[in-house]
């Protein structure tokens, strides 16, 4: 039964908590909140006793599908389970009762796990300085095109144009144009990788960077990077690393030893921390040598045996964000690098990359897959053969929640046609992935025998089929008191 409103369940006169009466008397309004900034009317909330609000909202958390609950299958998002001991040491009071605008001295402790995760992250990446300052993948790439802007600035050139490939996270081209560069388009082969005679053609004198995921969006190695990036290199460009699938290389390659300038870390992808509905992230920026002096302000030093702030920084492309970066989920990221340590790492590129494949296996006698290699974390399945029977990848996505599971990314990356973008991260056992598996290949057989399972799913939800389209075009979010 759908759950009802609490306006729906609230009663006149009910309530959760009491008040002494004689602790008001000679109490007035007046004493703590003048007159002009009090209500004219009484504030219309919901009556409820104590129980009935805790059971409405035990059912709402029970209701909604989260990590600890349920395998989520989301391409490029790198959605794995968060180990609940980085809650844990989040909440140390050392680090969960401070505030950013104590003296330095009194927050030390703080100020050395940020110094050392620096360190950790330059060591993985293979970077010489790394500023944890963006607390948003999508903000450590605008990050990194303003330290390319400052960095040909300072060169004496003004460079226009960002080449970004046509399989690329939207977020590529959007900071690149935020940052005052147009873009440039380098097509992608048959394989799913950069064209190099393409990238030839694209790249000129005006280039200022080549923005690059590697592992690209359909889960495949660029295996050609070493001279994909000798080409930017020679016209005298950048070359950045959008790092979203940083996951699959983890302690088997480092993108500086492949010649990246700059990587921004998903921290909240790769080092496990929550993330989803909007927050809260976390996207430091490294960069090379050369680029160090355009990191932002202030970055994290150490003198002796006391660390501070260091905002004398002439260089610096400035603040990107209020005080230090989302501090809660560093401290998580942190002490996932810590537990798992160098062995830990790499274990998890090698175990995702496992989990991929085997999934890509057991599917591949049932639907497409565009790219034959073999895939490192993610893989792309095409529903574009199921067109014919009025199937696309949304349905067969839809279709999925009937079966307990949330969908995997649809429709991206744009260059295959009904994609459907499945990532198994390493958390995941060969259980879950058989069940995973199983339940698309009972979907397949319906594809063929009863469409309209797929066409009008999902079909166990209290919300059934929405009309997406209309609600992307003609958005209405209101709030109605129920009567």
């Amino acid at each position: 039964m759908p759950e009802k409103l609490l306006f729906e369940k609230s009663a006149p006169g009910r309530r959760g908590v009491t008040f002494p009466t004689e602790s008001l008397e000679g109490f007035s309004v007046e004493s703590v909140l003048p007159k002009q900034f009090q209500r004219e009317s009484e504030l219309d909330l919901p009556e409820l006793s104590e129980n009935e609000l805790m059971r409405h909202y035990t059912r709402l958390s029970q209701k909604s599908y989260g990590v600890d609950t349920g395998f989520y299958p989301l391409g490029s998002c790198t959605m794995k389970y968060n180990p609940k001991i980085h809650e844990d040491v989040a909440r140390f009071s050392g680090f969960s009762d401070i505030h950013p605008l104590q003296p330095e001295k009194t927050v030390q402790g703080a100020l050395m796990l940020l110094h050392h995760l620096e360190t950790l992250l330059c060591e993985i990446a293979g970077m010489a300085r790394v500023s944890l300052q963006p607390v948003a993948g999508a903000q450590g790439e605008m990050t990194g095109m303003l330290i390319t802007r400052a960095y040909h600035a300072a060169m004496g050139r003004q460079r226009k144009h960002v080449i970004i490939p046509d399989s690329a996270h939207g977020t590529n081209p959007a900071s690149a144009h935020l940052s005052g560069y147009t873009i440039k388009t380098v097509k992608s082969n048959s394989e799913g990788v950069i064209d190099l005679e393409d990238l030839k053609r694209v790249v000129d004198d005006d280039t200022a960077a080549l923005m690059l995921t590697n592992p690209n969006t359909l889960g495949l190695f660029e295996r050609q990077i070493g001279e994909v990036v000798n080409t930017v290199h020679a016209a005298g460009a950048l070359v950045y690393l959008d790092g979203a699938n940083l996951n699959a290389v983890l302690g088997l390659t480092r993108p500086g030893d492949m010649g990246f300038d700059i990587v921004h870390f998903n921290l909240h992808k790769t080092f496990s921390t929550p993330h989803g509905g909007g927050g809260p992230g976390a996207g430091p920026v490294g960069v090379a040598d050369h680029l160090t002096a355009y990191l932002p302000s202030p970055s994290i030093e150490k003198k002796g045996e006391h660390f501070f702030f260091d905002a004398n920084r002439p260089q610096s492309i400035g603040r990107v964000h209020s005080f230090y970066g989302n501090f809660g989920i560093l401290v998580r990221a942190y002490t996932y690098i810590r537990r798992l340590g160098a062995e830990g790492l790499s274990a998890i590129s090698r175990n995702t990359i496992i989990n991929a494949n085997y999934l890509k296996k057991r599917l591949e006698s049932a639907y497409n897959i565009p790219m034959k290699r073999p895939c490192m974390h993610e893989f792309i399945l095409s529903a574009k053969a199921f067109r014919e029977k009025g199937i696309h990848a949304w349905d067969i996505a839809k279709r999925l929640i009937d079966y307990g599971f949330y969908p995997p990314t649809v429709n991206f990356p744009l260059i295959v046609p009904e994609s459907l973008m499945i990532e198994a991260p390493e958390s995941e056992a060969r259980e879950t992935l058989d069940d995973f598996a199983n339940a698309l290949l009972e979907i397949r057989k319906e594809i063929d025998n009863s469409p309209e399972k797929l066409t009008q799913a999902p079909q166990s939800q209290e919300v059934g089929r929405m009309n997406e389209v209309l609600a992307a075009r003609q958005l209405n979010v209101r709030f109605e008191k129920i009567p």
